[in-house]
């Protein structure tokens, strides 16, 4: 039994779990949503094995609407597989960006690391030199204001209060077995624009790798990012490199420089670059792939929600930007007022252009050029109302009558639309999903607390409208039959009420 257990989530829904994974693996939309409303719990089905979820395959393809819809499902973003790896990690190795996004916006945890190696999402996305997942990765660490990068380059962090420079550093040089960092990786693979964007936000050119008896290093362990960008033969990774400091003369443990893995390794351009610093020191420019408004489009993306199908009304202008969507934030400066969805694919995507008149890592507005720093909400944009934890069994619940609760347990008054407080004892009421969804007025009626619990009906069932009792008189004979179901009964009573109100006996 014990093994069963273990193994049921594979045996138990398999044929329509499979389904699911078909339809996240192959981008079915349709599919998969069918299937989730028929089974809602389909959501945290895991393959045999590998242990992967439909999240996983659907963020390892890059299909960014099943993995919104999964979450709205109520499965775990942070949901691991075999080799402990979540649907970020998964994504940001692919560079499924925009699943990155839903994620990071649904806030999924970055600082989860891999079983086999501790690798995190950041260091797969370094390893692929996926630009645009790291900034999405960092997003909750760059803070919207103007003078972040200068302050970032001089060291004056004190100024920026709302700037956590120890957790940046923390997340940027987190290493994993070996002692390797997202800046070895990157170096590594030649990935210029990830090593550009990594220098600027602070990684460390000085870490080194360590020796742990399971990695194979051919390079040597006490091995710099120089060492490995000179292993990799990357020209620019290796001036990027000596521009931010790092030490051309440092001996890993086999006692060899930079120069001389360069050697070893056959990467003979690296020659002029690994001999000597340059005489003029190099001029580099900020990373195009800071992204300063990305973190307040975040937070209000977060708090006001971005999936949204509301178009503008036509009294008002749409978004300059899709003409579809309303508007919803505007920027702080030239008050250009956009959709959420927008403003989140020009935060996400864009690159800082040298003809904006903003600071380093603003965006350029697409309607006048004006550097975009941070983005505020606008009157109309209000916060996501929570919604109703789902039960355990994924139900609603039509009754609660509890004889502990009321003085009189003989007979309970139960309205649908309206609290009746003409009585001095307390009354009870269906859920409130119930009584939202009931559009129509229904008078009260009386209720046996022995109905709830599955007794036999008894006359004790009496409505306060004359028609209604009538109508439901005539029906006992036929509707109200002793069944040996409970649920045959309480069926027969449900239909019985629909159509004394069908028939507009009761309203």
């Amino acid at each position: 039994m014990k093994f069963l257990s273990l193994v049921g989530n594979s045996f138990g829904c398999s044929a329509s779990g499979e389904r699911l994974v078909s339809a996240a693996r192959d981008g079915d939309i349709q599919e998969a949503k069918a299937l989730l409303e028929y089974n809602p719990r389909l959501a945290r089905y895991s393959t045999f094995g590998v242990r992967n979820s439909p999240l996983h395959y659907s963020a390892a393809h890059g299909h960014h609407e099943i993995v919104y819809l999964l979450l709205e499902s109520g499965v775990d973003i942070n949901l691991r597989n075999y080799r402990g790896q979540t649907a970020l990690m998964q994504a940001c190795q692919h560079g499924h960006w925009e699943v990155v996004q839903t994620l990071i916006i649904c806030k999924a945890n970055i600082h989860k690391a891999d079983y086999l190696n501790g690798g995190t999402a950041l260091h797969l996305a370094s390893l692929n030199g996926h630009t645009r997942c790291i900034r999405l990765i960092l997003a909750d660490y760059i803070p919207s204001i103007p003078n972040f990068w200068n302050a970032l380059q001089t060291g004056d962090h004190k100024s920026i209060p709302e700037f956590d420079q120890s957790g940046l550093c923390e997340v940027i040089n987190r290493t994993s077995d070996g002692g390797i960092t997202a800046m070895h990786m990157a170096a590594l693979n030649g990935h210029v624009e990830t090593v550009q964007l990594l220098l600027d936000l602070g990684a460390s050119v000085s870490e080194v790798t360590v020796e742990d008896g399971t990695t194979i290093d051919l390079i040597g362990s006490g091995s710099t990012p120089l060492h490995y960008a000179a292993c990799g033969g990357n020209a620019q990774c290796c001036q990027l490199l000596i521009a931010k400091g790092a030490d051309m003369n440092a001996e890993n443990a086999n006692g060899w420089t930079p120069l001389m893995v360069a050697r070893s390794w056959n990467r003979n351009w690296l020659e002029d670059i690994l001999k000597a610093p340059p005489a003029d020191p190099l001029q580099v420019l900020p990373s195009p792939y800071i992204s300063l408004p990305l973190m307040s489009i975040v937070n209000i993306a977060r708090e006001c929600g971005w999936k949204t199908n509301e178009l503008a009304p036509t009294c008002l202008d749409p978004c300059a930007v899709c003409l579809e969507r309303k508007c919803m934030v505007a920027v702080e400066g030239c008050d250009h007022e956009f959709c959420t969805q927008c403003a989140l694919y020009l935060c996400s995507t864009n690159s800082t252009s040298t003809s904006t008149s903003g600071p380093p890592g603003s965006i350029a507005c697409p309607l006048c050029r004006h550097g975009i720093v941070t983005f505020v909400k606008l009157p109309d944009a209000r916060p996501l109302q929570k919604e109703m934890q789902r039960t355990s069994n994924l139900s609603l619940t039509f009754c609660t009558c509890s004889s502990d609760v009321l003085g009189d347990s003989s007979d309970i008054t139960t309205p649908f639309c309206k609290q009746s407080t003409s009585r001095g004892s307390k009354s009870s009421s269906p859920s409130k999903t119930f009584r939202s969804k009931s559009c129509q007025a229904i008078p009260s009626f009386k209720i046996n607390p022995s109905l709830c619990l599955g007794a036999e009906v008894s006359p004790s069932l009496v409505p306060t409208s004359r028609n209604v009792r009538s109508h439901l008189g005539r029906c006992s004979s036929s509707n109200f039959r002793r069944s040996s179901s409970q649920t045959e009964r309480r069926k027969s009573w449900f239909c019985s009420l629909n159509q004394s109100v069908a028939m507009g006996s009761g309203c």
